[in-house]
């Protein structure tokens, strides 16, 4: 009898702990998207202190030549995901005028071969991601999304989601300037063209609803981000490769970067149209087989469906036409590195004239 009175007792005090402390259970279900990188990217508070601290005193001249209002707020944006000694101030060029709270997030599937996927865009079911200063709510409007979407368009990978790296580099620019910053990931993998074009009319539409259900207006309340790193190039450390089609000295260098700022100069410059798009495409895939590169674009699925995304809405909208503006172009070895290596971060690859990568940033509003 007294064992049971004991049992019975204990089994009240742990009933009334739990009663008292409720979120510790809640948050023992909640579901986060653990951090992938933690050497390119920041992942600890003090290291993103840190991160734009130096990114301001050291490319302040370059920040500061960014013709943009203070005041210029992006419905779209393009940005790079490299390490951030490399890519540095090409985030904040770009992401300090996405003001928007929800931010719908177009990203690489770089191992989409893996899975096998294609022709379908990616979502999560997380609850949240993981990121310097505390979690990144997903947002409430991915679900009402995915309801307006049939089956063929999308599927829910949560393990192509955790593998891939260039979504989160975004996160710890957009939460350090905006606490209450929440996203919606969607990686976009293999797809041709035309299949581009119907996913991105079904899933314009569903924003399109959802926002106006919510009221929710494009630039103020949610924004769309579309994540790509420029040319990878050079015949030395890319898998056995040879991404250098003009060779790897100072003229081949030239070369590459002239027919960069071709690409950003028709595809990324001025009114917004869904030729531009396709331009993008055609730049980047290869004609006749939709699963391989032309120019070594990473994102050359997510910019083009990001692209067509938002003109659709605008199209949609009978908004105002959105209007490209170029931030800046780099490449990693074009410039000084941000240091960090006292920072327990570092470079996830190397930077020499024989392996390099290009970043553009680029507003629309």
């Amino acid at each position: 009898m007294k064992n049971a009175a004991f049992l019975t007792v204990i089994t009240l005090v742990f009933f009334l702990l739990a009663c008292s402390n409720p979120d510790k259970s809640e948050q023992a279900q909640k579901r986060i998207r653990p951090v992938v990188d933690t050497i390119g990217f920041a992942h600890l508070n003090w290291q993103m202190d840190s991160v734009k601290q130096r990114i301001s005193t050291e490319f302040k001249e370059q920040l500061s030549n960014v013709e943009q209002n203070e005041s210029t707020v992006w419905r779209a944006a393009i940005c790079p995901h490299d390490d951030y000694t490399y890519a540095s101030w090409l985030y904040p060029a770009v992401l300090k005028n996405l003001q928007a709270k929800t931010i719908i997030i177009f990203g690489v599937a770089h191992k989409a071969r893996n899975f096998k996927l294609e022709t379908q865009i990616v979502f999560d079911s997380f609850d949240a991601w993981q990121a310097p200063f505390g979690e990144v709510n997903v947002s409430p409007l991915r679900e009402q999304i995915i309801q307006q979407l049939s089956k063929d368009v999308f599927l829910v990978h949560d393990s192509m989601q955790t593998i891939e790296h260039s979504v989160e580099s975004m996160i710890p620019f957009l939460q350090i300037q905006n606490p209450e910053t929440e996203i919606i990931s969607i990686l976009v993998p293999y797809m041709s063209s035309s299949r581009m074009d119907t996913i991105a009319e079904h899933l314009a539409a569903a924003i399109k609803t959802v926002t106006e259900t919510n009221k929710l207006v494009w630039g103020k309340d949610f924004s769309i981000l579309i994540t790509t790193d420029a040319v990878h190039y050079g015949d030395e450390e890319w898998g056995g490769k040879n991404y250098a089609p003009f060779g790897c000295d100072s003229a081949g260098y030239m070369q590459a970067v002239a027919l960069e700022h071709q690409i950003i100069q028709n595809c990324f410059t001025g009114e917004l149209k869904d030729e531009n798009a396709n331009q993008f495409y055609q730049y980047t895939v290869q004609e006749n087989n939709f699963r391989e590169y032309k120019w070594i674009w990473c994102g050359r699925y997510s910019v083009p469906l990001g692209l067509k995304v938002a003109w659709q809405l605008q199209q949609q909208n009978n908004d105002e036409p959105l209007l490209g503006i170029p931030l800046g172009y780099e490449t990693s070895i074009s410039q000084n590195h941000l240091p960090v290596d006292d920072l327990r971060m570092g470079q996830t690859a190397i930077a020499t004239p024989r392996h390099w990568v290009g970043y553009a940033s680029v507003g629309f509003k």
